[in-house]
């Protein structure tokens, strides 16, 4: 749309090189408002690839041997998780060798977080999809012990986010957990639903529905893809975006009751 828009205004004030020059910055504005600011330069986007790759598969090994061992169990979860991801051989591979280095007795990642935060920190959803990762795997066993959460925490607050809001988000992913693979039926399913979007009971239609829109977009593959998301790794985001779904819906269901 901004293409064209940029287009006619240029040649209306310029002419034919003037309506080049705007179809170029009105391209530039569309990318942003489709992706985000990482969106604009593909080799950029490239290369945030491959370091979110790099990064979320070293501190998983590294959140693994947090508490001093991989047990077969945390092993069988991560290939579990690679699976649902539904990675191509190439990253599969890829994603057992850096485990393994992350996992390796007294392995330092804290040249990996700064990496991170170099070439992927000015993009928020990819610090916010590289903590829902985390999360995410540490919650596979259906827990996270205090080594893990410590761990989490110190990552957490390399990527800038203090140990409240680490904390929120840790109850909106463990929450939007609830949800995963249909409906929640429980008794307290309501309550994890509004804890899922970040919000409460209390909060008024708009707050939740403002909450619900965030986190959809956040979780947007195309978004996230144009941001530097690997797109082989887009599964855990689209799950939770339907079980943002799910939660939102119940939410919905029960103010119109």
């Amino acid at each position: 749309m901004f293409r064209l828009i940029g287009a006619l205004a240029g040649f209306y004030f310029y002419g034919f090189v003037g309506a080049l020059i705007g179809y170029f910055l009105g391209n530039i504005v569309d990318r942003i408002s489709a992706y985000g600011v990482g969106g604009v330069n593909p080799l950029s986007s490239a290369h945030r690839q491959t370091v979110f790759l790099e990064t979320v598969f070293i501190l998983m090994g590294k959140l693994a041997k947090a508490d001093g061992h991989i047990s077969k169990d945390e092993i069988a979860h991560a290939e579990q998780f690679m699976q649902k991801l539904g990675m191509s051989a190439q990253h599969r591979q890829q994603a057992i060798a850096l485990f393994k280095q992350g996992a390796a007795p007294n392995y330092d990642t804290e040249p990996n977080i700064r990496q991170f935060v170099a070439v992927c920190g000015h993009t928020h959803s990819l610090k916010q999809m590289l903590l829902v990762y985390l999360i995410v795997m540490a919650l596979s066993d259906g827990r996270i012990d205090s080594a893990e959460e410590r761990l989490l925490i110190d990552i957490a607050r390399d990527l800038g986010y203090d140990q409240a809001a680490f904390q929120h988000m840790l109850e909106m992913v463990l929450n939007q957990s609830h949800f995963a693979g249909g409906q929640a039926s429980s008794a307290t399913a309501l309550e994890d639903a509004y804890k899922a979007l970040g919000v409460s009971a209390d909060s008024s239609d708009q707050e939740v529905k403002r909450a619900y829109r965030k986190l959809i977009s956040q979780y947007h593959p195309d978004k996230l893809i144009g941001q530097g998301l690997p797109e082989d790794m887009i599964a855990v985001a689209t799950e939770q975006a339907k079980e943002v779904q799910l939660a939102y819906d119940l939410i919905a269901k029960s103010r119109k009751q």
